[in-house]
This record gives C-alpha cells, structure tokens and sequence, in this order.
C-alpha cells in the first residue's frame, strides 16, 4: 500500500477542491441510472447508505422527482466526521449547510449507535427521536458458521489477529511497543505468541515491525477475500482492534468489531471512551485499555495468555451477541419501510 504521507497529502488536496467528499461526479451516474429505474418500475421506499454523503444528493432528488420516501443510513458522521479535513472555514460551514439542507428532506435517518444520534441531534436540533432510529451494524451469522467450518490453526501458539489496514489515528504503534516489552521482560510468554495481520501492512507499519525486532513474531497474511479472511479470524485465539483518539471519536461505530462479536472470539481493544466501548465492556469477552496506554496493553496481553494457557479464556454474553444478528437488524429496517409503504 502507499504510504500513508502520500495517502494524507491526497486527502488534503481533494478537501479543498470539494465540499463533503470526491464522489459527487459517481453520485450524479447513480442518480441518472436510479431515475431510469424509477421511470421503468414502481419503488416504495428509496434507502441510501453514506459515507459517500454526496450519495445523499441523488436519492433526496429522486425522491422530490418520483415522490417516494426516502431513508438515509449514517455509517459515521457527515459533518465532523473523525476523516473529514476542512482547509477553510468556509469548506466547514458548506458542510454544514449541505448536511442541514438534506436533512430538512428526508423522512427517516438510521444511525449505528446513541452517540452519533445524540451529535447530530445537538448540531441540527429540529431533528426529533421520532424521525432518527438506531440500527447497529451487524454480523452474517451464515457467513460466521462456514468461516468457522474452514477454519483451521497452524501452531500451538496464541494467535493474536488484526484483520483490517492502518490509517489516520489507527495504528499498530501503541500495541507493538507493548509486545516489544513483553519480549524483553517476559520473553517466556513471548514466544508462545504469534501476532497475524490480515490486510495490507504499510511501508511504515513493517518499518514499525522491523525497529522493534518483531520480524519472527509476525505473521502477514496480506489482502484475502471476506470468507478466507473470517477463517483466519476464527483460527484465532484473541482479536486485536485499535481506534485511536480522533475528533469525535465516540461516534464511532466499526462494522468489524460486530463481525467480531458473532466470531465469540475474546477481543483486546485499544479504544477511547464512546459507543465502542460501551459495547465492548457489555460483549463481556473482553480486554480494554485505552489506545495510547503502552502499559495497560502490556497488561492485558499478558492476562489475556495467561487465561488462554490456563483455559480459563473468557466467554463472550450470547444474548447480546444475539442482538447483533443481520437477520434481526435487517427485521428492524423493513418494519420502518411498513410504516412508508403505499396502499396500492
């Protein structure tokens, strides 16, 4: 992958020349092909999924053409979404301004969790509870079962698992410094530990390895199709997840911590205080310290062998695991169409 100076310096550049994001010129495709569907076939409900927010656009314009409700699904915040960068004031206040305008014409906002609803409802206060509805992100528990049918581990040793690539204010610093002092003041346990990361390493994250001496404990599994990838993650003995402190961070809502949750595999997590967490400490299964705390992820590395040697591992709540099934969320949304649908 490139690094990650280059991968900023392009994000920087592409802030100033556009407001929301870069995708305004996909957004006017989809919304030409979306107004050849409608003029062919009768929709009840349009239902559109940001970031990309310029998406927004399309759908509320097929909505004002075709008169057909439409429901929006925030994945994270639009207006000081932790990624955003806005050179200007004025690049800050047409977000704003853009955001309020597209809100003021939709008919249902869905949002990943509590703290993002209660951001947008202090930035955009004539929005009402009635009009915001909490879904979650989910897992395929279909997809977890025949992951975990294929699984299978390699060594005796506690495999430790990051499934995903480093960017902005996540990264694998913080966690390798600490296994980095775990070699040197328990070198015992070290060796019995082997640490997988699925997806793209950036130049800088191996050179992060390689400074740390850390070459023989990690194992790099590259870029794999979802399946493959959620087989490694179930021949796991603990998964590894880091977000660090951005602006508005516990607004956050990862789809991959809920994949991980169906696994029912012990989680370690480096996060700071927000929705995340809240999760995380109700999964049960879990060892959290904040993202930037060398010390306390020592720690729980080490608790976390200690159960895994001992046997004593700890098990994940299933009834709020359960609560996270695709199945079940996808159940919640097509309720709310039933309320939008026309008699015909």
């Amino acid at each position: 992958m490139p690094r990650e100076i280059f991968r900023k310096l392009y994000a920087y550049i592409s802030a100033w020349l556009n407001i929301t994001d870069n995708k305004r010129s996909w957004s006017r495709k989809a919304y030409k092909e979306a107004k050849k569907l409608c003029s062919e076939e009768k929709f009840d409900v349009i239902f559109v999924s940001g970031p990309p927010f310029t998406s927004f656009d399309a759908a509320i314009k097929i909505s004002d053409e075709f008169k057909i409700p439409v429901f929006v699904d925030y994945r994270d915040l639009w207006y000081g979404n932790q990624f955003a960068i806005y050179p200007t004031p004025w690049h800050r206040i047409s977000t704003k301004k853009e955001e309020d305008a597209a809100l003021r014409k939709v008919d249902k906002i869905i949002v990943t969790n509590r703290r993002l609803k209660e951001k947008m409802m202090k930035n955009y206060p004539f929005l009402t509870h009635k009009k915001m509805l909490i879904i979650p992100h989910g897992y395929d528990r279909q997809d977890v079962s025949l992951a975990a049918a294929g699984a299978k581990k390699l060594t005796k040793k506690m495999v430790i698992t990051y499934s995903g690539i480093f960017y902005e204010f996540i990264t694998p610093k913080y966690f390798l410094k600490a296994f980095k002092q775990i070699l040197k003041e328990n070198p015992e346990v070290a060796v019995n530990i082997e640490l997988h990361f699925i997806g793209f390493l950036r130049i800088e994250n191996r050179r992060l390895i390689r400074r740390y001496n850390l070459q023989n404990f990690v194992v790099e599994h590259n870029y794999m199709e979802h399946i493959e990838a959620l087989k490694k993650v179930m021949a796991s003995d603990l998964l590894w997840f880091m977000v660090g402190k951005g602006r508005n961070a516990d607004t956050i809502s990862s789809s991959k911590m809920y994949e991980y949750f169906g696994t029912k595999k012990p989680v370690l997590a480096c996060l700071p205080d927000g929705a995340l967490r809240n999760h995380l400490e109700d999964y049960g299964a879990s060892y959290i310290s904040d993202p930037y705390d060398v010390k306390s992820i020592k720690a729980n590395i080490l608790k976390a062998y200690a159960d895994y040697a001992s046997g004593r591992q700890p098990l994940p709540n299933d009834e709020f695991v359960d609560r996270f099934d695709r199945k079940l969320l996808t159940g919640q949304l097509a309720t709310e169409f039933q309320f939008f649908l026309k008699v015909h």
